[in-house]
């Protein structure tokens, strides 16, 4: 996590994925590792039985949203691992989407690691020996028990949850990954005590994968104010945006430094989430530099491609999960954009706003011009004095966009029990569209504050005209034709009609997830009331264009 999404003080990266790193410190040095193998040669598992390594839950949402498992999900093979153990490698967490493993070992031993024939590289990570196998020694603070009237009504109703609450989604059957930096306090305060009570949060998947230990409720208070924005409820005090769900917890951020092992920590646990059937993540980290130097990312590299975090959290995304993660708190500083994850196109990247909903200035911008046309952040949510239960069980206050990231993940946890037939991508593009500033997006709250209420009446118009057709009255001489889904509708035929009734011209539109959209240009026609009429299949819709 970069510890400037937790505290608005500066944030850390990760190194560019594919460099071979041997490590440079001296012999004698234990350091942390990723060894990636060459291939899954001889593997015991195979795609055709993927209940062997995935959760029937993990391959139910792969089924219902068309996607195959593929060999990237084949787990890494044994007999790679116990060679990395019989030469005296300590492994711990392995990944199956890169083909390979963590290490904790000597320095000495990494040129025999490396002249393995199936290792492909040894990637320096993290120095010293930190994981083990026993924990770290529990403290948690005092509970305590708060009894103010519940003021979460401005950040959850900005967005509508309060109306989706009213329809009796909550959360209910859906289940949330929350990676960060530690839950202090989440098990014995009781704002958080319903989730125990009715077994919501899964302590057998839930890991801290920072000390390789079971005890998550410790460490440090921004995972558990976070997750509180999410799933604490204590009537009359604090209600939570999606209470009802249930949840895994994972430790991925380690608060006293900050190594490029944290993407890979991510990494790791995005993959025990998914196997055990994880419907959306929440990740309210960023990275953008580290404590070496030489691990740091350039501006260039916030491209959706390079950093091992964007590109699990992409990984995540084509495997139907719901990904969602605060955009940065750099705006106000010399870095000024967005961190990873951020950057990875189908990553609900999440601005920070006031109460009244006006961009806070530390919210992080998107590039520009837009790197692949993709819009960035994409939506944005109260990220100032959001109201969160403290470690101490009393409700306080934080800001930042990590305060913003949970209440988005609470709306399309609910709006996707609502709708659970849509796809992931299809759930983020409607999203999207319902936001305050959809016609128009920028780099500054991409698409807008989304809401409930506008996503109902979205989800109504697809039912009834699949086509999005904007901005309307035309800015800038353009029209833009959108399908809501390029999977349910990949083709039609336009014709534009002038105010007098005469066909001006007629075409045939082909979309896709490379091409979602088209653009019309209108420059050549005078301002007045036109008819475009759109057929696709035998359906027809028309729209009324406005051209000024």
């Amino acid at each position: 996590m970069s510890r400037l999404l937790q505290r608005m003080a500066w944030s850390r990266a990760v190194y560019i994925v594919g460099l071979v790193l041997v490590s440079v410190t001296a012999w004698g040095q234990t350091n942390r590792y990723v060894v990636i193998f060459k291939d899954k040669a001889a593997s015991p598992y195979s795609i055709s039985n993927p209940s062997e390594f995935l959760s029937q839950r993990a391959i139910n949402r792969r089924e219902q949203q068309g996607i195959s498992v593929t060999e990237q999900d084949l787990p890494v093979n044994i007999a790679y691992i116990q060679a990395l153990k019989d030469a005296g490698a300590d492994v711990f967490y392995k990944t199956r989407w890169l083909n390979g493993v963590l290490v904790q070992c000597d320095a000495s031993l990494i040129a025999t690691l490396t002249g393995l024939s199936f290792v492909e590289r040894v990637e320096y990570v993290a120095p010293n020996a930190k994981l083990m196998t026993n924990g770290r020694k529990k403290s948690n603070p005092r509970a305590r028990t708060s009894k103010v009237a519940d003021i979460t009504q401005t950040q959850l109703g900005m967005v509508g949850i309060d109306d989706m609450h009213a329809d009796g989604n909550r959360g209910e059957g859906m289940i949330v990954g929350i990676f960060d930096s530690g839950f202090q306090g989440v098990n014995v305060n009781e704002p958080f005590q319903p989730l125990f009570a009715e077994n919501r949060i899964d302590l057998t998947v839930s890991h801290d994968l920072v000390y390789n230990t079971k005890d998550i409720f410790q460490y440090d208070e921004h995972g558990a104010e976070v997750f509180s924005v999410i799933a604490a409820y204590q009537e009359g005090t604090y209600t939570g945006g999606a209470y009802k769900a249930s949840y895994q917890l994972f430790v991925t951020e380690d608060v006293n430094t900050e190594y490029r092992i944290e993407e890979y920590n991510w990494l790791f646990a995005a993959e025990m989430a998914d196997s055990a059937g994880v419907d959306v993540i929440n990740s309210s980290l960023g990275y953008n530099t580290f404590d070496d130097a030489s691990m740091d990312y350039t501006k260039a590299a916030m491209n959706g491609k390079t950093a091992v975090i964007t590109r699990a959290a992409q990984w995540a995304a084509d495997r139907g999960i719901v990904v969602v993660c605060s955009a940065g708190n750099e705006g106000a500083g010399s870095w000024q954009i967005i961190t990873a994850p951020a950057d990875a196109e189908d990553v609900l990247a999440v601005a920070s706003v006031t109460s009244t909903g006006v961009r806070v200035a530390s919210s992080s911008k998107g590039p520009s011009p837009a790197i692949d046309g993709v819009i960035k952040p994409d939506v944005a949510a109260m990220g100032s004095n959001t109201s969160v239960i403290l470690p101490s069980g009393a409700v306080g206050s934080a800001s930042g966009t990590s305060l913003a990231a949970p209440i988005i993940t609470s709306l399309v946890t609910g709006i996707w029990q609502q709708y659970p037939s849509l796809t992931n991508k299809e759930l983020l593009d409607i999203v999207r569209q319902s936001g305050s500033q959809a016609s128009t997006p920028d780099n500054l709250l991409g698409y807008g504050i989304p809401n409930y209420l506008t996503v109902e009446t979205l989800l109504q118009s697809m039912r009834e005209n699949p086509f999005r057709v904007y901005p309307n009255p035309v800015v800038d001489d353009t029209l833009s034709i959108k399908p809501y889904s390029t999977s349910e509708v990949s083709t039609c035929q336009i014709e534009f009609i002038s105010p007098k009734g005469q066909l001006l011209f007629t075409g045939d539109l082909s979309f896709s997830k490379e091409n979602p959209a088209y653009t019309l240009s209108v420059e050549s026609l005078a301002s007045g009331l036109y008819i475009l009429r759109i057929k696709w299949g035998d359906d027809v819709a028309t729209h009324r264009i406005v051209i000024r």
